[in-house]
């Protein structure tokens, strides 16, 4: 059976695409059978450079990733939905189908380089105790 994760944010532009790249190798690597999505609400027009270049340290490259908007049939379907941190209730709304989780992470647009690698760091640890969960 296939389990679905969708990594939501506001503009799908930073912890989100970050969440959804290591989720994708942490999937690969485990062997499991996970269907990914990732989105927001109100998608920006380009993944944030800071974002780039900290998951370029990690050893991923996100520029030619594009935000995108998440639909309602996504999340509606999904296993899973994890929000970053939604600034306002009422545009990430916990009543989503599944389970719903909220990471409450710093939003990493306009940090210096090394709050974005916290931020990064922390995401990485985040999505890999949730794939032990769900090995």
């Amino acid at each position: 059976m296939t389990t679905t994760v969708a990594f939501v944010c506001v503009q799908n532009a930073g912890r989100s695409q970050m969440a959804y790249a290591f989720a994708q190798r942490e999937a690969a690597d485990r062997d499991l059978d996970v269907e990914l999505v990732t989105g927001g609400t109100d998608p920006a027009d380009h993944v944030h450079g800071e974002v780039v270049d900290a998951m370029a340290e990690a050893g991923f490259d996100l520029t030619g990733r594009k935000p995108r908007e998440v639909t309602f049939e996504e999340v509606r379907d999904a296993d899973y939905v994890i929000t970053m941190g939604c600034a306002a209730e009422d545009v990430c709304p916990a009543g989503w189908a599944g389970e719903n989780r909220d990471w409450d992470l710093d939003d990493p647009d306009g940090r210096p380089d090394h709050e974005v690698a916290r931020i990064r760091d922390e995401i990485r640890s985040r999505v890999s105790e949730f794939f032990d969960e769900l090995a």
